[in-house]
């Protein structure tokens, strides 16, 4: 290829999606996905540019969405789209941090954008706001401390010194795109398909919490939720639950604390053990640990 062209398309809310952090009992889901995968939204349309690209040109032409180890960020910079912030997002003067990039690569020689500068300045909301203090410099994210990745990418239980950071992020965290000042020049999304679905926007933890696989499935079906599977969603909302402070969560919590999947067990007991009495906690470690044999929820009920 000798040319990347890089598109952006906005997925901006038409809400305050930090709003529902003050809501113990509801569940924070990341702006971009409260409605339709992004993945095939995006690919749609970048095909049918790519098509009418190649169709003029004669040339060959190959569309990517987040599915080869193209450097997006750095290519999105070359070509004007934005530049890469403190908190490591691309942020743009005209869509704030509210965006998708997607690209194409083609063998026709087009003539290069002008490449955009960092306009971050003093600024510093996006590293001071992190809740696991994630940013060790401006510029640099570990992601092992990430709640996005520790919700959506981590396979196996939360780790312990994060779990009451995560408050009700269930799935993603946006607080770092969300305090951003360019957002003041973002737009809404225009594609009705990235606009957030109502029972997506704040969904009660306890709906959430009954959710087994077929129901997953359903209530997720072309959702990048999806992608994660039942049990590591379940997971994320039992630590909501657990921050929660609410005990009229315990009945679900307690159903959860023998579903067949380890991960899933151990979350529960850790919510259990956070909103249950000494009592309650002993009775059901009784009940509970003779049967028990994974080694990580026998820790959960013995910590």
């Amino acid at each position: 290829a000798r040319t990347a062209i890089v598109v952006a398309m906005s997925y901006g809310p038409d809400h305050d999606p930090l709003a529902v952090l003050g809501q113990p009992d509801r569940a924070a889901i990341s702006a971009y996905a409260q409605n339709r995968d992004y993945h095939d939204v995006m690919k749609g349309r970048l095909k049918q540019l790519a098509g009418w690209l190649a169709a003029i040109t004669g040339e060959a032409v190959k569309v990517f969405v987040d599915t080869a180890p193209l450097l997006e960020k750095p290519l999105a910079e070359q070509a004007g789209v934005g530049w890469q912030g403190k908190h490591t997002n691309l942020v743009s003067r005209r869509l704030g941090s509210w965006f998708f990039l997607g690209e194409i690569l083609t063998t026709a020689v087009l003539p290069p954008e002008e490449p955009e500068t960092d306009h971050c300045g003093t600024c510093r909301r996006c590293l001071d706001v992190c809740p696991t203090d994630a940013f060790p410099a401006p510029y640099e994210l570990d992601a092992r401390r990430c709640i996005s990745y520790l919700t959506i990418e981590h396979n196996g239980p939360i780790p312990r010194a994060f779990r009451a950071a995560m408050g009700n992020r269930v799935y993603g965290c946006d607080d770092c795109l969300a305090v951003c000042p360019w957002n003041r020049f973002a737009v809404e999304a225009r594609e009705a398909k990235l606009q957030a679905r109502d029972d997506l926007r704040a969904p009660a933890i306890a709906k959430l919490l009954q959710l087994d696989d077929a129901a997953f499935r359903r209530h997720f079906s072309g959702s990048a939720i999806k992608r994660i599977g039942r049990d590591r969603f379940v997971r994320n909302v039992l630590i909501a639950a657990g921050n929660s402070r609410d005990s009229a969560l315990l009945p679900p919590i307690e159903r959860l604390l023998a579903d067949p999947a380890p991960v899933v067990r151990g979350a529960a007991v850790w919510a259990y053990r956070r909103l249950a009495t000494p009592v309650m906690v002993e009775a059901m470690r009784e009940a509970h640990m003779s049967s028990e044999s994974d080694p990580e929820v026998c820790e959960e009920w013995t910590s």
